[in-house]
């Protein structure tokens, strides 16, 4: 049996699955943020409730919202700022008694979603998480891909390509830097573009409700939320030129993004061709949680 964790920002999943992916169990519960320890043993209390529910003990793979620092080992690029510079690795291992393996959350979706997903058959996928924060993960053959400081696909601290006069130099970022993308395309960015425009502070669902009603400031609020990601995804084609993107976190689920991105991106890339797939995530805000139970799925 493979257990996945996934320990985001808001919340954090524990699923169990078969090897082929058939699913066991699931839990799912608040994070408690800011409380390092107790996201600890948050996250023995969901294995040790998956392993009773099913009666078998299984791998331990676990996602977070960062990644590891590839010699000291130590938390680094979290969104979720208590694990900073936390030893992370070695005080679950601690705190569980086991082997684990842990990487971060959006190469676990990446992987996810390369294994049986949206991107299965592809070779290079390119995941991109636009949530309450911004990053991505990238797989090859299925495996994600890390590169030797650990930063592969930390897309969402690059600062904002071709910026305007009025997006110099940028909102602070939690990483100490001004103009992240995160800063532009997370949905937290977009509910605080619409603020600064309205004087009303309103969540994503209903700033895109209103578009849909025909609001004229919603549609230019998300027109330009459209075109900073497509001007963040151009370099990522310019570099890497992936075979397939695929979108999760919370504005992966607005619908108008696949008709309105590629176009947009289009016109941003050095190639006069632009032909590549823009898919949402199959398995949603699990694949996640998947990925993670997956970084054992090779033993």
């Amino acid at each position: 049996m493979l257990i996945g964790i996934d320990w985001g920002g808001t919340k954090i999943e524990g699923v169990a699955l078969e090897p082929d992916g058939r699913e066991l169990a699931r839990l799912r519960e608040d994070t408690p943020r800011h409380d390092y320890p107790g996201c600890i043993r948050l996250i023995r209390d969901i294995i040790e409730r998956l392993e009773r529910q099913t009666g078998r003990t299984g791998t331990i793979g676990i996602g977070i919202p960062g990644s590891l620092e590839p010699k000291s080992r130590l938390g680094k690029g979290a969104s979720s700022t208590w694990l900073l510079g936390q030893p992370v690795e070695k005080d679950v291992r601690e705190a569980l008694g086991r082997e684990i393996r842990m990487e971060n959350d959006a190469d676990c979706l990446a992987a996810s979603e390369a294994v049986d997903g949206a991107g299965a058959g592809y070779n290079v996928v390119f995941a991109v998480i636009l949530g309450s924060g911004a990053g991505a993960g990238i797989a090859v053959g299925g495996r994600a891909h890390h590169g030797p400081n650990n930063s592969a696909g930390d897309w969402g601290h690059n600062p904002l390509p071709f910026p305007t006069i009025n997006e110099i130099p940028g909102e602070p970022c939690y990483c100490g830097k001004r103009g992240c993308m995160e800063t532009f395309v997370s949905g937290r960015a977009f509910q605080a573009d619409y603020a600064r425009h309205t004087g009303q502070e309103l969540l994503a669902r209903d700033i895109l409700a209103r578009m849909r009603a025909g609001d004229r400031l919603a549609r230019l609020i998300w027109n330009r939320y459209v075109d900073r990601v497509a001007r963040g995804l151009s370099v990522v084609v310019n570099t890497l030129d992936p075979d397939i993107f695929v979108m999760g976190g919370g504005m992966s689920n607005v619908d108008e993004l696949y008709d309105d991105l590629p176009p947009a991106l289009a016109s941003y890339t050095f190639s006069p061709v632009f032909e590549t797939p823009i898919r949402k995530a199959v398995h949603g805000d699990s694949s996640g949680v998947r990925g993670a139970a997956w970084l054992w799925k090779d033993g």
